[in-house]
């Protein structure tokens, strides 16, 4: 009877220290993803250096029937890993909306006004938009060495979108130039429409980002 119940203990014993080790196993690797941001250096933005290209259209895509500006990052962070870009999160300045393509300022003013008022963006309360990055993926794609992907929050929504882009890292500065890249307006809540007579406008609009971005020391 005694050897049976040694038996029955030594089987015991094994079941639960093997039990113990997969166990610390598993919690080992847990805190892969939060170190991963531990080791990553950041870069700020540098505002002045970084900018966005905006484009709309009317009813089709040519430079007669487009108009075109800017608009301003207020802040942001781009991580990298091991020389390479992973992550960042840039916050845009709706409120600094600017058309550059018409001369006559009064009529370039009225076109900011209604970009910024409750028919397109509403900047009095959104007054920012922001875009953060969450994959980035080597390519070949053309004249790009990357897509980026994200997500983009514009009047509160947030949708995945991703960009080609030329990406840069040494370890001073990191640069981001981004092709050219439609966005479906009405995806954000932005679905003002003209009278067809005044020409219809298109629900896509162009993005192009460039981002120049110092190491934070």
């Amino acid at each position: 009877m005694k050897k049976y119940l040694v038996y029955f203990l030594c089987i015991a014993l094994v079941g639960i220290t093997v039990s113990c080790k997969k166990e610390k196993e598993t919690v080992k690797n847990e805190p892969a993803k939060e170190e991963s941001v531990t080791d990553s250096q950041t870069f700020t933005i540098n505002k002045e250096q970084s900018n966005i290209d905006w484009k709309g259209y009317k009813i089709f895509k040519s430079e007669n029937t487009s108009h075109f500006g800017t608009m301003d990052f207020s802040e942001g962070d781009i991580n990298v890993k091991d020389g390479k870009l992973v992550s960042g999160k840039l916050v845009i300045d709706t409120k600094s909306i600017t058309t550059t393509d018409i001369e006559d300022k009064e009529l370039a003013a009225k076109l900011d006004n209604h970009l910024k008022n409750s028919d397109f963006f509403d900047v009095e309360q959104f007054p920012t938009a922001t875009f953060e990055i969450t994959k980035v993926t080597p390519s070949e794609h053309g004249d790009y060495n990357s897509v980026i992907e994200g997500n983009l929050t514009i009047k509160g929504i947030t949708k995945a979108v991703s960009f080609n882009a030329n990406v840069k890292v040494d370890t001073e500065q990191v640069s981001i130039y981004t092709e050219p890249t439609d966005i479906d307006r009405t995806e954000f809540g932005v679905k003002f429409q003209l009278p067809v007579k005044d020409g219809i406008i298109k629900n896509e609009f162009t993005l192009q980002v460039a981002i120049k971005a110092f190491n934070k020391k």
